[in-house]
């Protein structure tokens, strides 16, 4: 945040001198370079690995619980990306940026040739990579993750020993890429410094509107998905939302202070208890859903792709959009154990790519992300219960009582 606001007031500053733009689109786009240039590998990596670990992850330990967590898990993200692409484009036609400021920030971008939306057959079919390794050059990031799928679903149906030693290779693969990602990002500092002060001595004061109100959509996402939360409670579980309004406010309040759904953990399961859910659906239900289950990661990654689309002038179909909502999915379940600060560039570049929006303002929008997070973690943790209490038995006994006491 620092660096991020020291660029963009010495950018604002100085003004547009040549030498000065120059020596800071060097540094900032040498340092873009070495972000990007992990992502294809570590997306592949992860995906095969994720999918290829799903037979040792169906067992029985879970049982009925298990399966039901998973299928409520895996419907609410699909149902925060489907609110997000049709709320996040309204919420962007509300931007009133000045055309001037607009154009001024379009510019820091390199003039591409717009893409040619294909008709649907031509989209389905390209989906499809004829040629995996043409479509990693490429950049080609929806094929490559259909190949990384297809590929994680066979490794994981092949005898166990062989599939080791090549989930072993791209786990290490893996590894390997999010160590170099935090070598890059021990520099973040400078290299969004220098970004910054290309926006600002090519924006101005102005891009501050955009990037409020960037802000300003991603809180209104996580209060729009908590509401839906409540509203969830209301149909799918026996405890009343008052209940769980106030058995769920000290996590909630410990999840906005600490920016951690593991920190909350412990009021979660006392506020589980207080639910009327017994201890055993307890603490398989919530340790998962807060190792594995992230709401708004889905709704966040279509509202980045979509917002740097917009800031380069790329012009989004419906069909696009479509088609990103099960890669923002994906990308929410396949970034699970990497730290918060990779995390953010390795889920939502996937998206982005996809859309055909401009990468270079992804640090931008990362670095403002302190007070997006903090609500997007509340309705995380909200959620965690959420589902905890949908599908696991719930004694009303508790509430019943104190529901007679009060009357």
């Amino acid at each position: 945040m620092l660096a991020l606001v020291g660029g963009f007031v010495a950018g604002t500053v100085s003004g547009e001198r040549p030498a000065a733009l120059t020596i800071a689109g060097l540094i900032g786009g040498l340092w873009l370079d070495l972000l990007r240039m992990t992502i294809v590998p570590l997306v592949f990596a992860l995906v095969v690995t994720g999918v290829a670990r799903l037979r040792s992850a169906t067992g029985q330990e879970g049982g009925d619980l298990g399966k039901r967590l998973a299928i409520v898990m895996i419907g609410l993200l699909f149902l925060s990306a489907i609110v997000t692409a049709l709320v996040a484009p309204l919420l962007i036609d509300l931007f009133t940026i000045p055309h001037d400021s607009i154009v001024a920030l379009r510019t820091m971008f390199p003039a591409t040739v717009p893409p040619v939306v294909p008709g649907p057959v031509e989209a389905v079919r390209a989906m499809i990579p004829t040629n995996p390794v043409a479509a990693a050059a490429a950049g080609a990031i929806v094929p490559l993750v259909i190949f990384a799928l297809v590929l994680g679903i066979a490794v994981g149906r092949i005898e166990e020993e062989r599939s080791a030693a090549l989930v072993q290779a791209l786990n290490g693969l893996a590894d390997a890429m999010v160590m170099v990602i935090g070598w890059v990002l021990r520099v973040g500092a400078l290299g969004i410094g220098a970004l910054a002060f290309s926006v600002g001595a090519s924006a101005g004061v102005s891009v501050l509107t955009i990037l409020a109100q960037y802000v300003a959509a991603s809180l209104a996402l996580s209060v729009l998905l908590i509401a839906i939360g409540y509203g969830w409670m209301r149909f799918a579980s026996r405890v009343p939302l008052w209940r769980f309004a106030r058995v769920a406010a000290p996590a909630q309040v410990i999840a906005a202070s600490t920016q951690s759904s593991l920190a909350t953990l412990p009021a979660m399961i006392l506020g589980a208890r207080s639910l009327g859910i017994g201890d055993r659906d307890a603490s398989v239900a919530l340790p998962i859903a807060v190792a594995v289950f992230k709401i708004t990661a889905p709704s966040n990654t279509l509202l980045v792709a979509l917002a740097l689309a917009w800031m380069g002038g790329v012009t989004v179909s419906p069909v696009q959009i479509a088609m990103a909502i099960p890669l923002a999915v994906l990308s929410s379940l396949m970034i699970l154990g990497l730290p918060g600060a990779i995390s953010v560039y390795a889920s939502a570049a996937p998206t982005v790519i996809a859309l055909g929006a401009q990468i270079e303002l992804l640090p931008i929008l990362a670095a403002v992300d302190v007070i997006p997070d903090m609500a997007r973690t509340v309705a995380n943790v909200t959620y965690d219960l959420i589902v905890t209490a949908t599908v696991a038995p719930v004694t009303p006994v508790g509430f019943e009582r104190e529901s007679d006491s009060l009357a």
